[in-house]
């Protein structure tokens, strides 16, 4: 941006992995924090494991620490436990998502913290808020199937996970919304204060629109491939060439758009048929015959006549097309970066805009260790005791 950005000069320091608490940080980078990402060297390790994924996590690194400074180091030694309190005391904000336990063991919970900087905010995120199942380990796969997301996404019988990281992405969202909330809070009473975000509320959030449904109707929500439809068109279509289109008529007015368009003159006739609430409760035969007559399409003569008369359509697209699609390159949705071994590629930008321009990338997912001369020194230690720190003895 050219402007100013909303978070400039808030230091976040984040202790995460992963994807949920990484992406509290990049939403707070990207807004303009300076985020220090402090990852663990020391006893074999190689700061954040997440670096070293491979096949669905293999993005998990580049995407989600964008924008962010790394500091490694040994965080069971006396002196790099003395050093990340130091930097901590410079923080605003303090981020982790590591089991429950882990930080209180390192002495850097937020009890731990909070009487020497009471203006410190602080974010845990957890697989559960307290109460009865705090204790267990979660996962975004483990809370879509006990939250009743997968049960949802999946056919009768057969849970499914969403295809996507849904309840770490969101859960690192609504944290990122605690800090925005508890930073206008800090500015009434000078007083930070802790967030916390889990992964199962947040899956439990999700579901809540199917949860309500049974609590107006008195009925179960049916899996989303065998629902009652709320649309009487709403579906995916298998059409000429083998090829597959989503097309949606969920109006009345768009049902007779659609008709004239495509010459239903009959269907637009039918009486069993006037209403959106009619159309859904005739699927059974109704969609079969609309079926027949668009298999006679092509998906690019369905989507130019859905598009040109405003009716909703989409192609059955995969993710990695994304990066040439040319609504997202025109309006800036997709920035370079460097991956970690120095190729080029297009990461995807948070989608929003402030003042008519996107929050872009300042700089790619950071070296392990890459600023810890840097940071170092700002904390007064000198280039002896930087090196000692940063493991890096001959």
């Amino acid at each position: 941006m050219t402007k100013k950005l909303p978070y400039e000069g808030i230091r976040v320091v984040e202790f995460t992995h992963m994807v949920m608490g990484p992406t509290c940080g990049m939403t707070l980078a990207d807004l303009g924090a300076e985020v220090i990402k402090v990852e663990p060297i020391g006893k074999g390790r190689k700061g954040d494991s997440t670096r070293h994924l491979v096949g669905s996590g293999a993005g998990f690194f580049p995407l989600f620490n964008r924008n962010k400074k790394s500091l490694a180091l040994d965080l069971e030694s006396k002196q790099g436990k003395e050093a990340v309190l130091r930097l901590i005391a410079t923080a605003d904000v303090v981020t982790e998502n590591f089991k429950p336990g882990t930080m209180k063991k390192l002495g850097l919970n937020y009890e731990s913290l909070k009487p020497s900087n009471s203006r410190l905010i602080y974010v845990s995120h957890k697989g559960f808020l307290p109460g009865p199942y705090e204790h267990r380990t979660a996962l975004d796969e483990v809370v879509q199937m006990m939250g009743g997301l997968a049960y949802m996404t999946g056919r009768p019988g057969d849970p499914l996970r969403a295809g996507t990281s849904v309840n770490d992405i969101m859960g690192g969202l609504f944290g990122a919304m605690g800090v925005m909330a508890a930073l206008a809070d800090r500015e009434k009473t000078g007083l930070g204060q802790e967030i916390q975000s889990a992964l199962f509320e947040n899956n439990v959030f999700l579901v809540a629109q199917h949860m309500m449904q049974y609590a107006v109707t008195g009925k179960a929500a049916a899996p989303m491939p065998a629902r009652i439809s709320a649309w009487g068109v709403y579906d995916v279509f298998e059409v000429k060439n083998n090829e597959q289109i989503f097309l949606a008529v969920v109006t009345d007015t768009a049902w007779e758009i659609f008709c004239r368009v495509f010459s239903l003159t009959d269907l637009k006739a039918d009486a069993r048929l006037q209403t959106n609430n009619d159309r859904v409760m005739q699927r059974d035969w109704m969609m079969p015959v609309l079926r027949e007559k668009m298999s006679h399409f092509t998906a690019k003569e369905l989507a130019d006549r859905f598009e040109d008369n405003g009716l909703p359509f989409a192609p059955i697209t995969q993710p990695h097309a994304l990066l040439d699609d040319s609504h997202l390159l025109q309006n800036g949705s997709l920035a370079s970066i460097e991956l970690p071994d120095g190729r080029a590629a297009k990461t995807v930008l948070l989608p929003l805009m402030m003042d008519g321009e996107r929050l872009g990338v300042r700089t790619s997912a950071p070296h392990l260790g890459e600023h810890n001369d840097d940071l170092l020194k700002e904390l007064g230690y000198s280039s002896a005791q930087i090196q000692e720190l940063s493991l890096k003895k001959n």
